[in-house]
């Protein structure tokens, strides 16, 4: 069965939004090499909608070296409640919103590497509530922005176990944390 890694950029102070003003300046050759690995163990990249909007306008001008290259070529699921065009970033297939657990489930089953996850939402947090999501790998950057959209909802809440801890001399640290599935 394939694993669904969640990968989420967030200040010290637990915020997710424009991690490009914020993130980039402590991305040297470790952090990238950890981000190619894990990147490259996935064949697939599961978003919500907005994130996919957001990720569609870019990325396509990405290529040209192996990380790049590899997303670009990973297939991409987007989970929408309203159409979506999947035209600028190839190949894309949408899953409908009211289907996510169903649709997710029978993807984890099938053949192939890992399904990875950026970012934080009603995507991870209803994952993680049917028991699919299976790894968290939060990346705190050594930075303070104060306010704006926060790595977790009131809807995230969930026990989680430490798996790992990888440092960087630049100072940030990713926090892998598994879901912990609720007992009955």
């Amino acid at each position: 069965m394939r694993k669904i890694v969640n990968s989420t950029y967030a200040t010290l102070d637990g915020f997710i939004d424009d991690p490009q003003d914020w993130s980039l300046q402590y991305t040297d050759e470790q952090p990238q090499a950890y981000a190619l690995a894990m990147t490259t163990a996935a064949d697939a990249l599961l978003l919500g909608r907005v994130t996919y909007e957001g990720m569609a306008q870019a990325w396509p001008h990405m290529g040209g070296n192996p990380f790049g290259d590899h997303v670009n070529a990973m297939a991409k699921y987007v989970v929408a409640s309203q159409p979506v065009d999947t035209s600028a970033w190839n190949p894309t297939v949408v899953i409908p919103g009211d289907d996510i657990v169903g649709q997710v489930a029978k993807l984890k089953e099938q053949d192939g590497a890992d399904i990875l996850i950026w970012g934080t939402g009603a995507l991870t947090d209803a994952l993680t509530a049917a028991g699919l999501l299976d790894e968290y790998r939060i990346w705190v950057c050594p930075v303070i922005k104060g306010s704006g959209e926060p790595l977790f909802r009131e809807a995230s809440a969930t026990t989680l176990d430490l798996v790992d801890t990888t440092t960087f001399p630049s100072g940030v640290v990713v926090l892998t944390y598994r879901p912990v599935p609720a007992t009955s």
